[in-house]
């Protein structure tokens, strides 16, 4: 014979530990103003000392609101989009939602199509999109979308939907810091060809030499990983024609630096090398990396207000661009 299992507490055990009706602590769960604080408070109480969890599925039955906010991201490891979900975690919870999350393996129609129709399928209030290629933007459109959704980690398209912060701001922040210390051939590192997020640095690269009349040259385009950088740096570095690098991002910025220390070529005695986003490791660099930062929780709490004032109906909403900062370290010196 199985030994009794013990049962989870359900809302009437609530209920009559807390002496009210379930109708009542049913009010208390769904923050009806029309309980006193005094009830509220006797409710909560005993919610906690329980354990009591409620059951989200049938509360979305009875109030028509499931409390989830869905997320859609292609899977990754990159630092930024992986921050930006943790704060927009962290957000959701603090304001009583929780996160639906879908991560798709690759960002051709149909997967993207596939992960937004499971999210609208799971009746979530509101999505956050993580969107780093413009055929993200062209599905959205499609779908037709009915509730509120914010698209990140992309630059302003125009859109009243997306929540950026300025990669062309932060591209010339790079690019002038190099032209600043007297570089006048600046070779550029970009991301993938297809993501917002690398053709907008390298306009802001372009658009940067360009006010100091200076030659631009056709960009090296990475895959943002480590491994590529230190393979285009071995390449590169065959011939030496400019003293400094903008990588589109730290991890190519690192595995450039892997090439130079191989090939006994001082950083910044020989080359200087600046990176973008600032993760943590980037600090610890050798030398330590002169960087472009990004706030990527920022960018995450941001974009949960957003949602939550417009599911509030309130219709003040501010998409401005966020603002990424120099930070300047030892990877980058006088040419």
């Amino acid at each position: 014979m199985e030994p009794d299992r013990v049962r989870a507490p359900n809302i009437r055990d609530v209920a009559r530990l807390a002496g009210v009706s379930y109708q009542t602590v049913s009010r208390v769960l769904n923050e009806s103003p029309s309980i006193k604080d005094s009830t509220k408070q006797r409710v909560l109480d005993v919610i906690e000392q329980i354990g009591y969890r409620p059951n989200q599925a049938a509360r979305a039955l009875v109030t028509s609101r499931s409390r989830t906010i869905g997320v859609l991201s292609q899977q990754t490891a990159h630092y930024g989009p992986t921050t930006s979900i943790q704060e927009i975690e962290r957000a959701a919870k603090e304001a009583g939602y929780r996160l639906s999350i879908t991560n798709i393996s690759s960002s051709d129609y149909i997967a993207i199509k596939t992960g937004l129709d499971y999210l609208l399928s799971q009746s979530v209030e509101a999505l956050v999109v993580i969107a780093p290629q413009l055929r993200v933007f062209d599905v959205l459109k499609e779908l037709s979308i009915t509730v509120p959704f914010v698209t990140l980690q992309t630059t302003d398209l125009g859109g009243t939907h997306s929540m950026s912060i300025d990669q062309v701001a932060g591209a010339r922040l790079a690019t002038r810091h190099l032209i600043e210390l007297g570089h006048t051939e600046i070779m550029h590192i970009s991301g993938p060809q297809d993501w917002i997020e690398a053709e907008a640095r390298h306009q802001g690269y372009v658009e940067e030499m360009t006010a100091a009349e200076l030659p631009t040259r056709a960009p090296i385009i990475g895959d943002w990983s480590a491994h590529f950088g230190y393979y285009a740096g071995l390449e590169l570095l065959r011939y030496r024609d400019f003293t400094a690098v903008f990588a589109s991002n730290d991890q190519m910025a690192l595995g450039f630096m892997h090439a130079c220390r191989d090939l006994d070529i001082d950083i910044p005695g020989d080359i200087s090398v600046v990176g973008f986003d600032d993760i943590p490791e980037a600090a610890h660099f050798f030398p330590p990396l002169t960087t472009v930062r990004q706030s990527f929780t920022e960018i995450g709490r941001r974009a949960i207000s957003l949602l939550l004032a417009e599911l509030r109906g309130d219709t003040r909403l501010e998409h401005g661009q966020i603002m990424p900062e120099l930070v300047v370290r030892d990877s980058a010196g006088p040419r």
